[in-house]
């Protein structure tokens, strides 16, 4: 737990010197980055940053989160739906390869592709007093308690320290450069455009400006520096600022683009700028640190984790990762917990866009996959962790996205399949697009929009706020139900209704009725049901969707023992694909349980056997998970031991980049947020473990504790974590055993709670605490 020092002291320590490199919640470094992935990021949900650590030459490269390519654009296919019947009858007749045809040449989005999220800038720092040979005592640091990066080292016996980070209440991003002598920072600062076209001016106060646009693209951005110095001179020379010779000095670098929504483009974004430095210019360093800290901490300080320690903390961060696989290191499995929950409040605050396949911070133009929003796992991945780790506020900028793709998506539903509702396939982009893109034989999915609806119960489920769920989750849920009314279809020989065309992502093509979409829809249904009831709300839609929802092609158990992944028996024991989206329903669902579907969760932890323990990075983040829901804390810690370690092994997938990013390989920033909500998972598990597919939700909450604890963890503490009913749950364990547990209800009512086998039911009252055992 952290002491609780007095916040102008924590702020005035974060502005001195780094602290001692194995600080439990730091990443550090005895040398400068030279690969982008070796650089450490700082966001503030719409500015992102990733700093070098240079030292005669500095680069901090920098994103804004609304600069794409492309405008404003419906991506529906008008006329569609005529050809929806023609599919399906190819696929019912086992015609795959011309149902893919037809579904191509008739079925897909306008343009067949979506756009990319783009880089921004850098600002560049040189010091040209600086001779590199003569640096001692060099250390590159990410404090995550502080979310500042910092830079310090000793050159002719003056010792320099930088430190950046990105404000959110001032929204923007601050350098901070000092020296302990007087007189002895000399250095000049510019701004470097990501893209061709670009304007860079001197603004008459003396700031930088760089006007500029993508390529192929709508959207403008302004990228404004401001400098302050503490002694020395400051000039402005063609198109960098030059200081010579202060005792300190502050950057300010405001960034704004013209965006408001995806159909608006009306913003000015200079005059944006000028509103934010007016703002945060006149404050001090130590005042606008002050601020970022307080707003940073009070998200960070929610949950604290010690797994232990060993010698090995003491080492650099990246050989702690070269080293883990063979030593024993649980100190940096905490330190890659909190990391996750770390991007996740630096690339989600409320009112910016959701974090991306890249969370916020990207140096390409054309990045892979568009750093899209890929809606099959990875951006549902990136929000996993948000409510477990106590991070909810966090999750609202994913709602607010929901809120304009259930508007493009109602088009698209009535235009692809003359349905009503909304629906979404597996990718969006900033301009809403939720038509099929890229090829029939994948991009046809259309259950994006089912598991993203449960993102809205879930954030109800552990937050208990009603007014969320009547106004933002309940048209959500809705509407995503009502598509899926008109969506389903009778299989062609049994009395079942299934889904169609669509495909398991990402592989076996186009077909009818894969298991994922049973689980999804069936589940959408019971908890749109459950949402009703809760808000004594439309008693015909909930009789119809129950009716519906019993009729739903159900899981099945096929010749190996698996559970199968389509409605035929053809699932290859040898197959390791990364996606394992039929065991949706175990996780992060959770209609497959231990107790309630003993022979589906079997079949389901065979077919987890089946895809093996190596895989992508993000994949690995998923079955961390699933092992963890297994009751398998051992196999499951043997999966966060593929995921820590170098990326790029000789013959392996996955990894970690020297700056702790997940490896697909390239980055993907969900594998962090998969770790982090797995890691959560191993200690505590809040979904009822007795139920079954046609369940309705639970009205009584279900906590498990330590349900899947690794033996290499036997002794350690966890504060913090949230569970569904509204509960905040601190756990302390020696010798693998829960040694107490603090259960704060924000409800009153019962609670069922499982420990070491036992289940008993308490009594919860809202505002006070429930110790055990």
């Amino acid at each position: 737990m952290h002491t609780k020092l007095p916040l102008l002291l924590l702020t005035l320590a974060a502005l001195l010197p780094a602290q001692s490199p194995a600080d439990p919640d730091s990443l550090w470094y005895t040398q400068p980055a030279t690969k982008w992935t070796e650089a450490l990021p700082v966001g503030n949900g719409r500015l992102g940053a990733m700093i070098f650590g240079g030292i005669a030459k500095e680069r901090i490269q920098f994103n804004e989160n609304s600069i794409w390519t492309g405008e404003p654009h419906e991506y529906q296919h008008p006329g569609a739906a005529a050809h929806l019947a023609e599919i399906r009858n190819l696929l019912n007749q086992g015609k795959q390869a011309e149902a893919e045809h037809v579904a191509t040449r008739e079925f897909m989005s306008q343009p067949l592709s979506q756009k990319e999220y783009q880089a921004f800038g850098d600002l560049l720092l040189e010091f040209p007093s600086i001779q590199e040979k003569e640096v001692t005592n060099y250390r590159r640091r990410l404090d995550l308690e502080n979310a500042i990066s910092s830079v310090e080292f000793t050159h002719q016996g003056v010792h320099y320290t930088r430190q950046v980070f990105a404000s959110h209440p001032a929204q923007v991003i601050v350098v901070r450069l000092t020296a302990d002598k007087p007189g002895t920072l000399t250095f000049t600062a510019a701004l470097k455009d990501a893209h061709p076209v670009g304007l860079l001016r001197v603004t008459p106060n003396g700031d930088l400006s760089m006007n500029g646009q993508p390529t192929d693209s709508a959207i403008r951005f302004e990228a404004r520096l401001h400098a302050t110095t503490t002694g020395g001179r400051q000039q402005t020379q063609g198109n960098r600022i030059e200081i010579t010779n202060a005792d300190s000095a502050t950057l300010i670098l405001a960034g704004a683009t013209n965006f408001v929504n995806y159909r608006n483009l009306t913003a000015d974004p200079l005059a944006r700028n000028t509103a934010i430095l007016a703002k945060a210019t006149p404050k001090s360093a130590e005042q606008l640190a002050q601020e970022h800290t307080a707003d940073h901490r009070n998200l960070f300080h929610r949950v604290s984790l010690n797994l232990g320690t060993s010698p090995a903390a003491d080492r650099p961060t990246n050989e702690r990762i070269a080293a883990f696989s063979s030593g024993k290191d649980p100190r940096l499995v905490a330190l890659l917990f909190q990391y996750g929950r770390y991007l996740l409040i630096a690339s989600s605050r409320t009112g910016g866009q959701p974090a991306n396949l890249q969370g916020l911070w990207n140096d390409s133009n054309r990045p892979p996959w568009g750093s899209k929003y890929t809606s099959n796992i990875n951006v549902q991945m990136n929000y996993w962790p948000a409510e477990v780790a106590n991070l909810s506020e966090c999750h609202l900028p994913l709602f607010d996205a929901m809120k304009e793709l259930a508007e493009s998506g109602a088009k698209t539903a009535r235009a692809q399949y003359n349905a009503n509702g909304w629906v979404l396939h597996h990718n969006f982009d900033i301009w809403r697009g939720t038509a099929p893109i890229n090829a029939a034989n994948h991009g046809i999915w259309p259950t994006g929009s089912a598991w993203l609806a449960h993102h809205a119960w879930e954030h109800y489920q552990f937050t208990g706020d009603k007014e969320f769920l009547r106004a933002t989750a309940w048209p959500l849920l809705k509407g995503a139900s009502l598509f899926y009314l008109d969506y389903l279809t009778k299989h062609s020989t049994k009395d079942w209704l299934i889904s169609g065309p669509s495909n398991s992502p990402e592989q076996g093509g186009l077909v009818m009725g894969p298991a994922m979409d049973h689980q999804l829809i069936r589940s959408l249904f019971g908890i749109t049901t459950g949402a009703a009831r809760i808000l004594n709300l439309d008693p015909d839609l909930r009789a119809r969707l129950t009716a519906t929802r019993s009729r739903i092609a159900p899981n099945l158990i096929g010749k190996h023992g698996q559970l199968q992944e389509w409605l035929e028996d053809v699932d290859d024991p040898n197959n390791k694909h990364r996606h394992v989206s039929h065991l949706w329903a175990v996780y992060p669902g959770a209609d497959i349980t231990a107790y309630g579907t003993p022979d589906q969760f079997q079949a389901a932890q065979k077919s987890l056997e089946f895809r093996g323990d190596a895989a992508t990075g993000w994949s690995m983040g998923w079955k961390v998970n699933l092992w963890a829901r297994f009751l398998d804390g051992a196999h499951s810690y043997t999966i966060l031991q593929n995921l820590i370690r170098p990326a790029g092994t000789a013959g392996q997938q996955g990894g970690l980049y020297p700056n702790l990013f997940d490896a697909h390989p390239p980055f993907q920033i969900d594998g962090n947020f998969g770790a982090t909500s797995g890691i959560a998972e191993m200690l505590l598990q809040s979904h009822d473990p007795h139920a079954k597919p046609l369940d309705p939700p639970s009205a009584v909450p279900f906590l498990h504790l330590l349900p899947a604890l690794p033996p290499a963890f036997p002794t350690g503490s966890v504060t913090g974590l949230k569970a569904r009913g509204g509960f905040t749950v601190d756990l302390d364990w020696r010798a693998g055993k829960l040694i107490e547990a603090t259960i704060r209800a924000t409800q009153t009512g019962p609670v069922r709670v499982r420990l070491n086998g036992q289940e008993k039911t308490l009594n919860a009252v809202a505002g006070q605490a429930l110790q055990l055992p």
